[in-house]
């Protein structure tokens, strides 16, 4: 028998996900029209007011250098959105398309796939990038590009072992009898059978992508030096801890926010998409 969900629960359990998606549209209003909302020029300096609490004219305080927190927390979502969706989609399209055809393909294929994923999975990825990066001189875009090198192979093995667990099913076995190419297979039969996993996959490659950007700019191996950048915002304000905790506390919550709003979207698509493909 069907479990019979009351109205009070179902709004309860969608609550936690439509409190996310509140904060993801509150995220990408910042990322498009941040600079223009906040109420000071981000980069602006007034060392006269710095390293004031939060009062009337500045809600969240001050730095050190008399930049306005909020205006700058404002301006700082564009990097802290634009690199990790940048990484996230790359390695959605290229982690994708090689798991297909690991999985698919098999045999020597499978064999050189799997081993450069191995190698590059069995790298500490955070202190290459800033072995890499402090080597090029560092920046943003450097710090997104190596990130988004290390994050395909973790893609791959994922849609890989999902594309092995399809290979079984009937409908596989029927198109390749029938003469299906290889690639309408992979692409257009098993890949939607897998998206679920993919999506999924996608929103914690985000918000991973999200915090070690932060890191990488809080370490003086992302964002350039000035940027308004949570990571780097997080760094200057550390000497602000008990003058303006608000300050340190700002871009940390920013940060934690927006993963965790991202890996309970994430979930929730990911059961949305199964059930889906379940009722067909």
């Amino acid at each position: 028998m069907a479990e019979d969900v009351s109205p009070t629960r179902r709004r309860l359990k969608s609550l936690p996900v439509a409190i996310c998606f509140l904060v993801l549209a509150v995220m990408v209003a910042m990322v498009l029209f941040g600079p223009l909302l906040a109420p000071y020029d981000p980069r602006a300096q007034d060392v006269l007011s710095g390293s004031a609490g939060p009062s009337a004219e500045h809600w969240l305080g001050t730095d050190p250098l008399g930049r306005d927190i909020l205006s700058r927390l404002m301006a700082g979502a564009r990097s802290a959105v634009v690199g990790p969706l940048a990484i996230a989609v790359g390695a959605l399209v290229l982690g994708n398309i090689l798991g297909l055809l690991s999985g698919y393909r098999g045999g020597v294929v499978d064999f050189a796939v799997m081993r450069w994923v191995d190698l590059m999975v069995a790298m500490p990825a955070l202190l290459v990038i800033i072995v890499v990066a402090g080597a090029l001189g560092g920046g943003y875009w450097t710090a997104v590009v190596l990130l988004g090198i290390l994050s395909v192979p973790l893609d791959t093995r994922v849609i890989r072992a999902a594309t092995l667990e399809q290979m079984s099913r009937p409908y596989v076995e029927v198109a390749k009898t029938l003469g299906v190419r290889d690639r309408r297979i992979m692409f257009l039969h098993i890949w939607p059978n897998v998206a679920a996993t993919a999506f999924a996959n996608t929103f914690l490659v985000f918000a991973g992508s999200l915090i070690a950007l932060a890191g990488l700019s809080f370490l003086g191996v992302g964002a350039e030096p000035g940027t308004p950048d949570w990571g780097q915002m997080l760094a200057e304000s550390q000497a602000l801890l008990f003058a303006n905790p608000v300050a340190t506390i700002a871009p940390g919550v920013a940060i934690i926010l927006t993963a965790t709003a991202t890996n309970l979207i994430g979930d929730w698509t990911f059961e949305k998409i199964s059930s889906r493909g379940a009722s067909r």
